[in-house]
């Protein structure tokens, strides 16, 4: 029975495998947004039926693609930070894991367009995305709370004007931030949405006869960032 059983898993196992490589291809032509199960089931020589086996509904396919992707630049992130760890200057790290963002975003386009891009008309992501959507800021974080116990953090000036909304993220984003302070994780999150501000100007083409450079002046910003959000430029701590 476990033979069996296994080698059934284990073509249930190469199908999904099959239907969200042919739904990643449909969604470099066509879009999320007309992304069909029907055409998927066609193209791979299967009835809509047995396809729903898989993937009950278009949103749960959909689902899948967005977990695969946060995971799959996640983990990007992850190996090169901690690739980098050892002896390496805190703002080394940083530059390090988002520049393996950036590496795979333009290698990825089309499932960066998923994550990072418009969202897709009639879709709601379900809450099991968000785990795997925090990967990448858990590991910018991270660096930024190591650095921060080894007291190499300075945080940012914060005007009154910020203040209640720093307390504010500060405590919704606990768990991430543990105890940095509100002016750290204020600059955190606008450090964010320009990292990826940077890689969707370079990916959709922003950047054309602006920057010539790309890799250099993407790195050059990283170090501006990782300064904004209060790591030194200096050695870490061995």
């Amino acid at each position: 029975m476990s033979t069996v059983r296994g080698a059934r898993e284990r073509a249930r196992a190469e199908v999904t495998a099959a239907i969200k490589d042919e739904a990643r291809r449909r969604l470099a032509t066509e879009g999320a947004a007309r992304l069909s199960l029907r055409a998927v089931a066609r193209e791979l020589g299967m009835v809509s039926s047995a396809l729903y086996r898989y993937f009950p509904s278009r949103d749960e396919l959909l689902t899948a693609l967005i977990v695969d992707a946060y995971d799959a630049v996640g983990e990007a992130a992850e190996q090169a930070a901690a690739r980098a760890e050892e002896g390496t200057e805190w703002t080394g790290r940083w530059v390090e894991a988002a520049a393996a963002v950036r590496a795979w975003a333009l290698a990825h386009p089309h499932e960066y367009a998923l994550i990072y891009g418009s969202p897709v008309p009639g879709y709601t992501a379900p809450g099991d995305t968000v785990p795997p959507a925090a990967r990448v800021a858990s590991v910018l974080i991270g660096i930024v709370r190591e650095a921060h116990r080894a007291g190499a953090v300075t945080p940012p000036p914060l005007g009154d004007e910020a203040g209640p909304e720093a307390e504010r993220l500060a405590g919704d984003l606990a768990e991430l931030t543990g105890d940095l302070p509100p002016a750290v994780v204020a600059a955190l999150v606008a450090a964010w949405a320009q990292l990826f501000g940077l890689i969707s100007f370079e990916l959709f083409g922003h950047f054309h006869r602006l920057v010539e450079d790309r890799e250099r002046f993407f790195t050059h910003s990283l170090r501006a960032l990782a300064r904004s959000v209060g790591l030194p430029d200096g050695a870490a701590p061995v």
